[in-house]
């Protein structure tokens, strides 16, 4: 079997399992099964494919034909200019989520030294690219979940930022005083009754607990006015139709200039709100 062939013979397969980039996923499992990059591969489209090569190739296709994320399969993904560790314990890094980082820095970008909370790290995804784009900032990353702090910790060590980025586990921000000139979170928001309506890689494969929401944006955008320095931002990513209702919360709590903003497909994404100058935390 050639790269030519497997690529087409894999690329057949994932889109008969329903795959949506089967190409790019043909692609990408080739290019791991031989320590390869994808440029690499259409250079040699003749090469013939080992007997070991062809076997780990082939179980990689059949793990991704069965809906398990590329990500889970390759063992890390890319998230704005970091390369991040991924396995079960956490979710996948998104393009969307790279929409509210890009809102995070806006919110602290007049800020020498912002101290910054995210809740809910998962990965550290946003924490680590906070940290890794705005050269003063000091992060704290919580997640109730130990495995995924393990992974965030691991993460943290490979972008070499140990420094400015603190891991505590702990319910949203049970514990954390601050004052915090930002905080930012991408907290499970998927309602347990849509679960059907969900992609088979985050229905089957990615941690239920990040999915599935049991009020933790309301939760924590009342407690974030607890933390928050007076005139400084909550960031909360969010999807579609209920990004509105986020947003009309935050107003009945008392934000100010709060806000929504869409992603790169138009869909209406980050809630961000104001905590007033003049307020005094409840």
């Amino acid at each position: 079997m050639t790269v030519r062939e497997a690529l087409r013979e894999a690329g057949l397969r994932l889109a008969g399992a329903g795959c949506e980039a089967p190409r790019v996923d043909a692609e990408l499992l080739l290019a791991h099964a031989l320590g390869a990059t994808r440029t690499d591969l259409h250079a040699v489209p003749e090469r013939v494919l080992g007997a070991d090569e062809a076997r780990r190739f082939l179980g990689y296709v059949a793990r991704r034909a069965a809906r398990e994320p590329a990500a889970y399969i390759l063992g890390e993904w890319g998230f704005r200019h970091l390369t991040l560790l991924v396995d079960p314990r956490v979710l996948v890094p998104r393009p969307e989520t790279e929409v509210t980082v890009e809102r995070a820095l806006h919110r602290i970008c007049d800020l020498e030294a912002p101290l910054v909370l995210d809740v809910g790290t998962g990965s550290g995804a946003i924490a680590l690219a906070i940290a890794d784009e705005h050269p003063g900032a000091r992060v704290v990353a919580t997640d109730i979940s130990a495995g995924a702090l393990a992974v965030a910790a691991e993460n943290r060590a490979r972008c070499g930022l140990a420094d400015r980025v603190e891991l505590v586990q702990g319910d949203l921000v049970a514990g954390l005083e601050g004052p915090f000139d930002l905080v930012v979170s991408n907290p499970p928001y998927v309602e347990p009754a849509e679960a059907g309506l969900l992609d088979p890689e985050v229905r089957l494969y990615e941690p239920a607990e990040a999915v599935f929401g049991h009020g933790e944006t309301e939760a924590l955008a009342r407690a974030a006015l607890g933390i928050l320095r007076p005139a400084r931002w909550l960031v909360l990513e969010s999807f579609d139709a209920r990004a509105r209702a986020v947003a009309a919360e935050l107003r009945v709590l008392g934000y100010d200039e709060v806000g929504v903003v869409r992603d790169l497909a138009g869909r209406d994404r980050v809630v961000e709100g104001r905590r007033p100058s003049d307020s005094v935390a409840p």
